[in-house]
């Protein structure tokens, strides 16, 4: 009998905890409501608007994005890898360094891609400014400028290849072939296009190279490099038929002609 009144009385502050805990869970109401959260988006005659934080948000993810966006949608890829094939076919290592050249491509990129970037303003930021397009409006047309010169420039054969991997219905028009088919088909297009003019551009070099080459053999002096002795003779050639006037002209044309 002991042992059960012991008992009890160990657990009898339990049973005050429970009763209180009961009590507590009684008084409050069934369903508890959550705080809501509005954001405001400011208003515009086409509907809602993006306040000026989100559109400073918008336009730094835009500019992290702008290196990916240059080198994949632009002419950039082409012109940058025929300047790294004029500089190993001339032989010169450092000379024009990676930033000369880099600089360079950025230069005749802009230049070329300066007709596009004005339409993109002109019928896209403009009217975004004067709250005349929505985002989803304005994302639509700014891809459309660029889908017309990537189309351009693409080979009909490497977009069919991504369109049989992608497994998407052939675009009944230019505007129905999608962005992540067109890219990757225009990239391998110039790629092939800039492999091809470095081919052309190392010929003259390595004519060159082997007449240094065959006139050391037959003198005798088989232990001078011929490297070092040819690289004078590329160098005044490239320079007495103006070299940087036919690629970069070539290449320039090759966009605008």
């Amino acid at each position: 009998m002991k042992r059960w009144v012991i008992a009890a009385l160990r657990l009898w502050p339990v049973f005050l905890l429970l009763a209180a805990g009961i009590a507590l869970h009684a008084q409050q109401p069934a369903q508890a409501s959550l705080p809501t959260v509005t954001v405001d988006f400011g208003k515009t005659p086409q509907g809602p608007g993006l306040s000026s934080t989100l559109q400073a948000m918008l336009v730094l993810t835009v500019l992290t994005l702008a290196p990916t966006i240059l080198v994949t949608t632009t002419c950039f890829t082409r012109i940058a890898v025929v300047l790294q094939f004029l500089r190993q076919g001339m032989g010169t290592q450092q000379a024009p360094s990676n930033q000369v050249l880099i600089s360079l491509s950025l230069v005749l990129t802009f230049f070329v891609m300066a007709p596009v970037g004005r339409e993109i303003n002109n019928t896209v930021l403009q009217p975004l400014n004067r709250n005349e397009l929505t985002v989803d409006q304005a994302m639509t047309k700014a891809a459309a400028p660029l889908k017309v010169f990537m189309l351009k420039h693409t080979r009909k054969k490497d977009l069919s290849l991504f369109i049989n991997i992608a497994k998407t219905p052939p675009p009944q028009t230019k505007a129905d072939v999608p962005l992540e088919v067109l890219v990757p088909a225009f990239l391998i297009s110039e790629l092939k296009t800039a492999f091809e003019i470095g081919f052309l551009i190392f010929l003259p070099f390595l004519i060159v190279d082997m007449v240094v080459a065959s006139v050391l053999l037959s003198m005798g002096m088989m232990m001078l490099p011929p490297v070092s002795i040819s690289l004078p003779f590329k160098v005044l050639l490239f320079v007495l038929v103006d070299g940087w006037y036919l690629i970069v002209g070539s290449l320039v044309r090759g966009y605008t002609g």
